[in-house]
């Protein structure tokens, strides 16, 4: 039957959202799997922030790059990176362009919502041992509770040694847990808001409950652990006061589904930003404008430290590209910037129909529908976030619709709601053109977030192509 004319201009006029799955061949969707393969070995290989630049590090090596700060000079397709403490990386393809002219950045963070130990985290309570959390970034504490969990991290001893720990993932490793309340002794419990039902203090890790054969001795079972902690790392009770021990969830990475269109992993807020950028830029030769990837640290709880974004380090690390290419005239970095873009490589909420009274239809972002655009981000009136301008928003639409990349515009949630940040603000403070870009995901924040394969892989096309534009 032929098409009326107001079917016509509906489709002419309309925006027509389009599950992503439906629009491509089956070779792209084999295309899609295997990178999502990928993807899940990097999430299981790669949960803190430190392991994230390790295996990005190497990752870069293998494809060419090489450290930034061994390079005499630098010219037009040299690959380099800078480590920052362990913590963020930032990589660089130089391009064809004068860097004056502006660089094109995607920036991800590696850090995700976890526990962390507290300085002095070992005790001993009724004869079962203990260690003492502090969480780090958002999180509802209930989840994180009665889940196996693993410790991941180093000790410093005071002779500088480092020694690395990462038990709970392997098959025959024990795990860890946080125990919770009986229902048949949780009533008091269940009637406080969730927010409150499990309090921070009680976040306590249990690892062990053998005491130490001798009687003469007070806290037998934290003796017997810090005997067995000494035999196997040759560390005290005092080392752990230099150290970084984080908790996290000790699942791995799956497809989820009977079709196994989705994944289901801890951290993908923000390691899939990381990966997908990472991947990108792997394939990037010779570009036109210089390319650059960064990897950082503490956006979780601002951005803050000499491995945030808010650190100088970032500056620092473009003044070396500056210098090595010979570009040292006064105000130089400040130009580079003013002239320069950015996709803020953050995820967004993707929509969940089972909570649908906090999204707003219109302008929230679904699973199975290409990356997120955030034109803003912030809470309540866009406090405290960026806002792109209309122009790089045409860009960036114009951009992804001519590569025919699936992308949706979206905010996070109902006006006063909720809202949320991301390292764009930083970017946009030096005089960086930045947008937010990222997969949308179900549960964020949760010890086990889900996102879509095909939105994972939108993205990574979406990274390559702003970096080959």
């Amino acid at each position: 039957m032929e098409k009326t004319e107001g079917q016509l201009l509906q489709e002419k006029l309309f925006d027509e959202k389009k599950n992503g799955w439906e629009k491509i061949s089956q070779e792209i969707g084999e295309k899609i799997f295997e990178y999502a393969k990928g993807y899940m070995k990097f999430l299981n290989q790669a949960k803190t922030e430190r392991e994230i630049v390790t295996e990005s590090e190497k990752i870069a090596k293998e494809n060419g790059f090489k450290n930034v700060e061994e390079c005499e000079t630098l010219q037009p397709g040299d690959k380099v990176y800078y480590n920052n403490r362990a913590k963020s990386l930032y990589l660089a393809v130089i391009g064809k362009e004068n860097l004056r002219q502006g660089i094109n950045m995607i920036g991800a963070h590696g850090d995700s919502p976890r526990l962390d130990l507290k300085p002095n985290p070992l005790c001993e309570d009724t004869e079962l041992a203990f260690f003492k959390t502090h969480y780090y970034g958002g999180i509802k504490k209930y989840q994180w509770t009665t889940i196996p969990l693993a410790i991941h991290g180093v000790m410093i001893k005071k002779n500088g040694e480092k020694i690395t720990i990462r038990i709970g993932e392997e098959e025959d490793d024990p795990i860890f847990t946080i125990t919770d309340l009986l229902p048949h002794l949780a009533q008091e419990q269940m009637e406080k808001k969730l927010k409150s039902g499990v309090a921070g203090e009680d976040l306590k890790l249990l690892v062990g409950s053998i005491p130490y054969n001798d009687e003469k001795v007070k806290e037998k079972v934290k003796l017997n652990l810090l005997n067995i902690l000494n035999r196997k790392y040759g560390i005290t009770e005092a080392d752990f006061m230099s150290s970084e021990l984080e908790l996290v969830p000790a699942f791995k990475a799956k497809s989820l589904g009977f079709d196994e269109s989705l994944i289901a992993a801890y951290g993908q807020d923000d390691k899939v930003s990381v990966y997908t950028s990472l991947t990108a830029l792997m394939n990037i030769e010779n570009p036109n404008k210089t390319a650059i990837c960064m990897i950082t640290d503490k956006e979780e709880i601002g951005s803050m430290g000499n491995t945030g974004m808010e650190s100088h380090v970032f500056d620092y690390f473009v003044t070396i590209l500056l210098n090595k290419l010979n570009l040292k005239e006064p105000n130089m970095l400040e130009e580079v910037f003013c002239h320069s873009r950015m996709l803020s490589a953050d995820v967004d909420a993707g929509y969940d129909p089972i909570y649908n009274s906090v999204y707003e239809k219109g302008n929230a972002s679904y699973l199975n529908h290409g990356i997120g655009i955030n034109k803003y981000s912030g809470s309540r009136g866009k406090a405290g976030g960026s806002d792109a301008n209309a122009e790089f928003v045409a860009e960036v639409r114009s951009l992804l619709e001519e590569k025919e990349i699936g992308y949706q515009l979206a905010e996070l949630g109902k006006v006063d709601v909720g809202g949320g940040g991301t390292i764009a603000y930083i970017l946009a403070n030096k005089g960086v053109n930045v947008i937010d870009a990222g997969v949308p995901v179900l549960s964020m924040h949760a010890p086990y977030e889900v996102t879509s394969k095909y939105d994972v892989y939108q993205a990574y096309l979406a990274y390559e192509a702003f970096w080959n534009e």
